[in-house]
């Protein structure tokens, strides 16, 4: 007779249950679903006019990155591994949507979509989804500080009106042509991009939890219908937006054409998976849940090639948006699946409202989008490590700027492979129990216990970040990332760091600035649970002399008391 404690391995394939199903089959409520309509409907409005503004600058049209939004959002949402994750079109794929449609067509952009969305597919279920999370940081911060470069350049003619009949996609001979062509300004174009940029950074300063980008959208537009400026709109460049989301459609396939996208298809899987996953190792983060990561690759796989049969562009998990979906109270995916709904409910009731909306305006939105994508202060942050960790980052912005986006990932990732490799071969230890990957678990039977919402148990005033695996690479700079989310800073953040098996000189880096950002927010960090071999690492860096400071706890319980009497003081 089987002992009935003794756990039966699950079948493979709970792994790729939608966490949607999962939510649903542990119970839904009326409150759960007003809290979900409440989180979909915010971040619809954040979205709107993000998205319109992403087609213009693929050399698309705004039709192409709402039927995105609808299509892709709504499927990544209803059939993803990730509680919260919000998809659409982001600003890492402008630039190889850009080339893809200059050299082959919008048509064999929507090959190259299908493509990379049977790549994202095989991916998961070949669960690699798992090591995708670990693409080093000076690779990721190479490549969209970099896209943030050409998105910007690419905005220049909308936002001081430039008279040029095409620009070319070239980065220095498109500034050449800016440049002789700089005569040619419209200066209403310029006073609507001016007015745009100061009502979103003022907005962000002064009132964050504000629509900002649907305010100068609506801003601008009004100006434009009452001061009669002719300079160009939405309505009469693209001719507005449909009402509807079109019927599906095969692209012409013939291996000639497929031979010819696979590098692009190959790219744009590539950012669609790292980017889904790291929005989503930011929401676990903020949460405190798991996400299953190969059953999101399969989502990805899905929405994207969805998308391109629709007539839209390729699509990922959104940090920002994620981030945002989180902190309006979002219960489930259910908020995801609301957010694409009352998108298409615009473009069915408000599509002609569309058409008066200035490209100088949607222009202005991508420059904050090209800025936030620019991680500064993190690529200054990276200039101070390793030599080693410099060059891979100089290397992949410099080729993503000059040459091109395929080329510069390639490049990177081959670099610091063999540059992790190096430094893994000389510095870690590790005991042979401990696994540097972190596994995806099975929750649709047994929920994990330890899965508990987090956000749920803290008291006013406290927010959590909750790690696991390995902590360097990219998810040390997440961290950074969640600082940027909140509107108003916490008084106490705790730092839960139990299932953290080894830290090393990036995430040493990562933590230290994260340290002193809170400290001059006035925000107290406390860090739980953190394993000998990780204290012993830091110590050794000098990590806890330069922050004697610094409340240390065995557990998450005993930190939320400290919290609490921080708090209450």
């Amino acid at each position: 007779m089987k002992n009935p404690s003794v756990s039966v391995a699950s079948p493979w394939w709970h792994l790729f249950v939608p966490k949607l199903i999962t939510i649903l089959r542990q119970g839904y409520s009326l409150k759960n679903l007003r809290s979900d309509s409440i989180s979909g409907l915010t971040v619809a409005i954040v979205a709107l006019p993000l998205a319109m503004a992403l087609g213009i600058a693929s050399g698309a049209t705004p039709t192409e990155g709402l039927i995105t939004l609808v299509v892709a959002g709504f499927l990544i949402s209803a059939l993803g591994g990730s509680r919260y994750q919000i998809g659409g079109p982001t600003g890492a794929f402008v630039v190889v949507i850009f080339n893809v449609i200059a050299q082959h067509g919008y048509d064999g952009l929507v090959l190259a979509t299908l493509m990379a969305g049977v790549i994202l597919i095989a991916s998961g279920f070949a669960r690699l989804g798992t090591w995708i999370k670990y693409i080093p940081q000076p690779v990721v911060t190479g490549f969209t500080s970099g896209i943030a470069v050409i998105i910007f350049s690419s905005q220049v003619k909308d936002l001081l009106g430039l008279e040029i009949e095409k620009v070319p996609g070239e980065f220095f001979e498109k500034w050449r042509a800016f440049w002789e062509a700089r005569e040619t300004f419209t200066p209403e174009s310029i006073i609507i991009s001016t007015g745009a940029l100061a009502t979103l950074i003022l907005l962000k300063k002064l009132a964050p939890k504000l629509p900002a980008f649907l305010i100068a959208v609506i801003g601008a537009s009004l100006a434009v219908w009452l001061f009669k400026m002719d300079i160009p709109t939405v309505g009469n460049v693209f001719g507005g937006i449909p009402h509807s989301i079109p019927a599906p459609h095969w692209p012409q396939i013939t291996l000639e054409k497929m031979s010819a996208l696979l590098p692009s298809s190959l790219t744009i899987a590539f950012l669609a998976g790292v980017e889904s996953l790291l929005s989503a190792v930011v929401a676990d983060g903020m949460t405190g849940r798991r996400h299953r990561s190969n059953c999101e690759l399969v989502a990805q796989g899905v929405a994207n090639s969805a998308s391109a049969l629709f007539g839209g562009m390729p699509a990922t998990g959104a940090i920002a948006r994620t981030a945002t979906n989180i902190r309006s109270g979002a219960f489930s995916p259910v908020s995801g699946v609301l957010h694409a709904a009352f998108v298409l409910l615009f473009m069915m009731f408000f599509a002609p409202l569309a058409s008066y909306i200035p490209l100088a305006c949607l222009a202005a939105i991508l420059v904050i989008v090209a800025w936030n994508m620019s991680e500064l202060d993190r690529f200054r942050h990276l200039m101070r490590a390793p030599l080693g960790d410099k060059v891979v980052l100089l290397l992949t912005f410099i080729l993503t700027v000059t040459v091109d986006l395929t080329v510069a990932i390639e490049a990177g990732v081959l670099m610091a492979s063999i540059l992790f490799m190096h430094r893994m071969s000389q510095a870690v230890e590790m005991q042979t129990a401990t696994s540097l990957i972190e596994a995806d678990i099975d929750d649709l039977i047994a929920p994990n216990k330890d899965t508990e919402m987090q956000r749920d148990r803290l008291p006013e005033g406290v927010e959590a970040f909750q790690i696991r695996g390995p902590f360097f690479f990219g998810v040390a700079s997440r961290l950074l990332d969640v600082l940027d989310h909140l509107s108003n800073p916490p008084k106490v953040f705790i730092l839960r760091m139990r299932d953290v098996p080894l830290i090393d000189a990036s995430g040493d880096t990562a933590l230290e600035e994260f340290i002193n950002r809170c400290r001059k927010q006035g925000t107290t960090v406390i860090i739980a649970g953190m394993q000998p071999h990780c204290r012993d690492i830091l110590s050794r860096m000098g990590f806890f002399s330069h922050h004697s400071d610094i409340l240390e706890v065995d557990s998450f319980q005993i930190a939320l008391e400290k919290a609490q009497s921080i708090i209450s003081h």
